[in-house]
């Protein structure tokens, strides 16, 4: 846990995995993980490209879905070019390496996203991030090829941490929730307020939905905390349910 896991999301092409790898090792990262890639694993096309990170390949975690990818992580990042109609914490490549070293520094367990060659990562995908990483690339050509922008981030991984003083931060309440905790909370408040006819009107509810899974995503959270507001919740059931 003493770097940042990074995370290809749907990646189309095995030559653009092989590149990706290639890059993180020249900076001595290890942590790739891979999420629904378009062509299949393993790929012969990421082998040829890996160029003497092959190691990486072999070890590289295969997930279904990003939600199985991150589950283990308590802080994480997404790459973007482009603006997006999301409330959350911006980065420039420097400041998020910087952030994510003080962080594992402190205990925590990051995660970069990277998303697909075409389009990049959805707003699906980047809701279930903490923050963003904005590259400030020129705004007549915002397009970074996945393994560019792997080899800026390593980069500035490696600047980080070359002479990185840890902090320590008390945590009141424990440790930080990993994502899967995140990710179960904001699924038992969907599930009780749409019985709630919360969402409402219907053309809305998904754009409702994706706001208050936005707003778990930007709160620093301990395990405790996600207990608690479990544990309101129920209460609130509870006393509908008996009708005080």
């Amino acid at each position: 846990m003493t770097q940042p896991a990074f995370v290809l999301v749907r990646p189309q092409m095995g030559e653009n995995i092989g590149a990706a790898a290639r890059a993180m090792w020249n900076f001595g990262l290890d942590q790739m993980r891979i999420v629904a890639p378009r062509d299949g694993w393993p790929n012969p096309g990421a082998v040829a490209m890996a160029s003497g990170a092959g190691r990486l390949l072999d070890d590289a975690q295969l997930h279904d879905d990003l939600a199985s990818a991150i589950a283990d992580r308590t802080f994480v990042f997404a790459t973007t070019a482009r603006s997006r109609d999301l409330t959350k914490p911006v980065y420039a490549p420097e400041e998020a390496m910087a952030e994510a070293a003080r962080r594992i520094a402190a205990g925590e367990r990051v995660a970069v996203l990277f998303g697909p060659e075409r389009a990049g990562l959805e707003n699906d995908d980047i809701v279930k991030a903490n923050a963003i990483i904005s590259v400030p690339v020129n705004p007549e050509f915002p397009s970074l090829n996945l393994a560019q922008c792997v080899l800026l981030t390593g980069y500035e991984w490696r600047r980080a941490t070359t002479e990185v003083t840890p902090y320590e931060m008390e945590l009141a309440g424990g440790e930080m929730a990993p994502q899967i905790e995140i990710e179960k909370l904001a699924e038992h408040y969907e599930s009780r307020l749409d019985v709630a006819g919360f969402y409402f009107p219907e053309a809305k509810a998904e754009g409702m939905k994706r706001t208050m899974r936005n707003l778990w995503s930007r709160m620093p959270m301990t395990r405790a905390d996600v207990q608690l507001l479990h544990g309101v919740l129920r209460q609130m059931v509870r006393w509908k349910e008996r009708g005080d």
